[in-house]
């Protein structure tokens, strides 16, 4: 049975492992978080997606995976950690410099090493290859390697990892076929080759259209408000057009992808970049857009408190990595509001004023704010929601809750885009009136 290495057992690496460990290999996973390593050897997850408890204890009823803080011999490796960005911008390339020196030990002749996390283009040649020559294998004939990035969406990985594309970016063409041969044992979407460099290109590039599509939005959602118009309404009509494809706006860009990879490209071609800065810039400012509509919603209401639900950079999951919502809730303190914050899939409390019960978040609460569109938003009954509240006031911004259903209860519903209905004027109306 051959074996796999892989390094970084976090929302990648370990369903990876996993998939691989259910699909006759052995594997070996590696992590240097120790609180990680304690509790997979337990049989416990750390992180949290669909199915992934039953496929590590899948694997391990196997006794086809094991795990440490360091790397074994294998036939081939995989690295899967985080490349972050730096405050400058530009991109960190610390845990793939010692991802990549942890296995200098452990390579042999014939190995296989592949490359899964999103890098800035050319990471493999200038940044892998000079610490893979300290192995004194010859680099693409003695010792093969490959970028094959992931392409998955939290959430659903293990369905993706199955039915996606794969594009494998190989130093040569027998680097490329062999990683071929590993990922087909459980990969049943298309295999597309290359070389290391332009695979490197492919998931920059797909990230960052998202994002491009999503400042566009996010700027259409910021006209509409300033012309009455509603955003929501506007971009459904517009996605009619058999050639039109506009994403939809919110409060920010989040997430280990798409809120950073675009800064990759950024960061090699500075001057040839300006429409990706830019949309960078406007998805960046959309936490600070957000907190001053909410700050307008409240303006008038003494001592207000804000209940704040989701705090996870996408639905239905426990990540908050780059959400925006942690800049929603820095420029709310940063105002000196009042607020708590709730979300059911983060169970530990990560911010200030964070709560695990939804009925304390609420209670007394005079806005319901949605920052995340989780399924149990989007399926609360109003009247439950309003119960414990001082007023009855809902400023979606993801567009994820019953609207009619909510008005229906009484509540005053407001969505980020919608220049129908302006909450500064309404509520100003109402509760001067009062």
């Amino acid at each position: 049975m051959k074996k796999v290495c892989v390094v970084g057992l976090g929302y990648i690496g370990l369903p990876t492992a996993v998939m691989f460990a259910n699909h006759e290999y052995m594997v070996h996973g590696v992590d240097v978080d120790a609180k990680t390593i304690k509790l997979l050897s337990s049989g416990q997850i750390h992180i949290e997606e669909p199915f992934l408890q039953e496929y590590l204890n899948s694997a391990l009823e196997k006794g086809t995976f094991t795990v440490s803080n360091k790397p074994e011999t294998a036939d081939m490796f995989i690295i899967a950690v985080p490349s972050p960005i730096a405050e400058d911008k530009t991109a960190n390339m610390d845990y793939i410099k010692a991802a990549t020196k942890s296995i200098v030990p452990f390579v042999k002749k014939g190995d296989l090493v592949v490359l899964e996390s999103t890098v800035p283009p050319r990471t493999v040649l200038d940044v892998m290859m000079p610490i893979l020559e300290e192995t004194d294998l010859e680099l693409g004939t003695e010792l093969l390697i490959s970028h094959s990035p992931e392409r998955v969406i939290p959430g659903k990985v293990f369905e993706e990892l199955v039915k996606n594309n794969r594009i494998i970016g190989g130093l040569t063409e027998e680097s490329a076929e062999r990683t071929v041969s590993f990922y087909e044992s459980f990969v049943k979407g298309e295999f597309y080759l290359t070389d290391v460099t332009t695979a490197e290109m492919v998931k920059v590039m797909e990230n960052t259209y998202r994002d491009v599509n999503i400042a566009f939005a996010n700027e259409i959602a910021k006209i509409s408000e300033s012309l009455g118009v509603d955003a929501w309404e506007a971009i459904s009509l517009a996605n009619q057009h058999p050639r039109v494809n506009i994403h939809t706006p919110g409060p920010g860009v989040g997430g280990h992808c798409i809120a950073v990879d675009p800064w990759f490209l950024v960061e090699k071609e500075t001057e040839l970049s300006r429409i990706i800065q830019m949309s960078r810039f406007t998805n960046d400012s959309m936490p600070s857009f957000t907190a001053d509509k909410i700050e307008e919603m409240v303006h008038d209401i003494p001592n207000a408190k804000i209940a704040v639900f989701g705090l996870a950079f996408k639905g239905n999951i426990d990540d908050i990595r780059e959400s925006p919502s942690m800049d929603v809730l820095a420029g709310l303190r940063a105002k000196s509001l009042t607020y708590s914050a709730f979300d059911p899939h983060v169970k530990e409390n990560k911010v200030p004023f964070q709560t695990q019960s939804m009925e304390e978040a609420l209670k007394d609460a005079d806005v319901v704010v949605v920052l995340t569109d989780h399924n149990m938003f989007k399926k609360l009954d109003p009247k439950l929601v309003g119960r414990a509240m001082r007023h009855r006031i809902v400023f979606d911004t993801k567009n994820a809750i019953d609207r009619v259903g909510y008005e229906a209860a009484g509540f005053q519903v407001f969505r980020l885009g919608d220049g129908k209905r302006n909450p500064k004027k309404i509520l100003k109306n109402e509760f001067t009136s009062n």
